[in-house]
């Protein structure tokens, strides 16, 4: 095939993908970098009611509860991605217990609270928060570490233990905290999850602050690369316009060469690193996701993820079993069991249920050795000894996890409560709230509570970034967005790189400026 018809079949593929994904490349690439600093715009929110359909609170639905802890004969507190509410057993009413909280939704998502003492323990994405009971005024305990998410806490007779991603801290007061290092599970290898390191190279958080600039910068390049190739498009047509007016065109020539070059340049300089970031970022969300969900790879070295800690970035639950004298973690590679002292290398179980890749939701002690388990994947009665698995949907015997499953199942467990008169309820993330009795029913969450609860720039990001934002307009194929633009992006950018490559590579001089084949 001769250069030039080359030429122009690369062209279609840069020229008509290009106008279509850069809509979508722009919205990418301002969600990433939100998300790449999800602190520095957790005090921003999005009031709800500007957001889709799909993003409403409708019967306790999206995470709004998590759980709930009594706190006394008639008050109990509900809490979650909602923050804390006091209600009673019946349910009926709910008053903000929230005060002392910084500003932001984002701020008081809660994943934990415990009672020690007069006072309420809080965990939270960013960091341990403490009020007195009778005198509710949350305010933040600093921990002995440089991380400040709590993922989750356990009471151990007098002493809180304090899970973050990394490590477990004690304390019996709330004053001295002494922090521990896990020892490494039996059979460790040094292995990290697939799905973990792409994550941190799509984010860049692999290279640290450093790499997660550089990212950002890359974020930027692609808006640079989306406008300046639509303004390419346009100019033509513009400097059309103006010669059939009779109106000087040569400062719209001079300026469409110039984008036209910083295009190019920009493009070819970043092209490996766009191409690297783009396929990573494919392969963290379903169908790509699924085959690689479980797989181990070495670490990466001199890396965020190279540290001499075997739980970097991989515990997520805990409960201390007063009744058989051991902790139960779940981790990112599933559970163990732990002994007291916290010294001797954590044993896995006999068998490991399914939890989603999303993380545990629910962590609900039902006998000595039987926990309710909910995650995205379903509910499911386990035995930690026998490895015996009911789903708690069906009553009937369930399948042990599967790597290669979906991370998603038909219940979308989110949450877990229970009352002394009204029973337990249990809290799907599409549909909401669910009566474990046919004779009880959750009331709706009052106006006050909705209003006080809006989506943080961080969660909107979030789902523009995974494509769900969409699925009220395409339903269950919202799935396809994320693989499918990044396919359109990875054409995109090659088809340009070899259009540069074999038409303006070599175009330095004016005369070759004027000669040269415009795209």
């Amino acid at each position: 095939m001769k250069k030039a018809k080359l030429i122009r079949l690369f062209k279609k593929f840069h020229k008509w993908p290009g106008i279509i994904i850069s809509f979508f490349a722009i919205l990418y690439a301002l969600s990433g970098i939100v998300l790449n600093h999800r602190e520095t715009f957790s005090s921003f929110d999005i009031p709800r009611k500007l957001m889709p359909p799909g993003y409403q609170y409708k019967n306790w639905n999206l995470a709004a509860a998590r759980g709930s802890l009594e706190i006394g004969n008639d008050s109990l507190l509900i809490y979650g991605n909602i923050g804390i509410w006091l209600t009673n057993n019946q349910f009926d009413q709910f008053e903000d217990f929230n005060q002392g909280f910084p500003k932001g939704i984002d701020k008081r998502k809660i994943y934990s609270l415990k009672s020690m003492g007069s006072q309420l323990v809080a965990a939270t994405h960013f960091g341990l928060y403490v009020t007195e009971k009778h005198d509710v005024s949350w305010h933040k305990i600093p921990l002995p570490l440089k991380e400040e998410r709590v993922v989750d806490l356990t009471m151990k007779d007098d002493t809180l233990m304090i899970l973050t991603r990394n490590h477990l801290v004690k304390t019996g007061d709330l004053q001295n905290m002494i922090p521990t290092k896990l020892p490494a599970p039996i059979g460790y290898e040094g292995k990290i999850g697939l799905f973990n390191t792409l994550w941190e190279l799509h984010s860049g958080e692999l290279f640290g602050m450093a790499g997660r600039l550089f990212v950002d910068l890359l974020g930027i390049v692609i808006i640079w690369l989306s406008v300046s190739g639509l303004l390419h498009f346009f100019y033509p047509k513009w400097i059309k316009r103006r010669k059939e007016k009779n109106i000087p065109v040569q400062s719209l020539v001079s300026s469409k060469r110039w984008n036209l070059h910083w295009h190019n340049v920009i493009g070819y300089l970043a092209i490996i690193f766009l191409i690297v970031n783009t396929i990573a970022g494919m392969f963290l969300r379903p169908p790509l996701l699924i085959p690689i969900a479980s797989k181990q790879v070495g670490i990466i070295p001199y890396t965020h993820l190279d540290n001499n800690n075997a739980w970097h970035d991989k515990l997520r639950r805990i409960h201390w079993n007063d009744s058989l004298n051991i902790y139960l973690l779940s981790t990112s590679e599933g559970f163990y069991l732990l002994d007291e002292s916290l010294s001797q290398p954590p044993v896995p179980t006999v068998n490991q249920p399914p939890v989603s890749v999303m993380g545990l939701n629910v962590l609900e002690p039902i006998s000595p050795d039987t926990y309710l388990l909910g995650s995205f994947t379903g509910m499911y009665a386990w035995n930690m000894h026998s490895g015996a698995l009911i789903d708690f949907m069906t009553g009937k015997p369930a399948a042990l996890a599967n790597p290669a499953g979906r991370p998603i199942g038909t219940h979308m467990v989110a949450g877990w409560i229970k009352s002394r008169e009204t029973g337990a309820f249990w809290f799907d993330y599409n549909h909401g709230a669910t009566a474990l009795s046919p004779h009880s029913k959750f009331p709706q969450m009052t106006a006050e509570m909705v209003t006080k609860t809006p989506t943080s720039w961080w969660n909107a990001a979030l789902e523009i970034h995974t494509g769900r934002i969409f699925e009220h307009l395409i339903g269950p194929f919202y799935i396809l967005i994320v693989p499918l633009a990044g396919l359109c992006i990875i054409i995109v950018l090659i088809s340009g790189f070899f259009i540069w490559w074999m038409a303006y590579r070599k175009d330095t001089s004016k005369s070759l400026q004027k000669n040269h084949i415009h795209k």
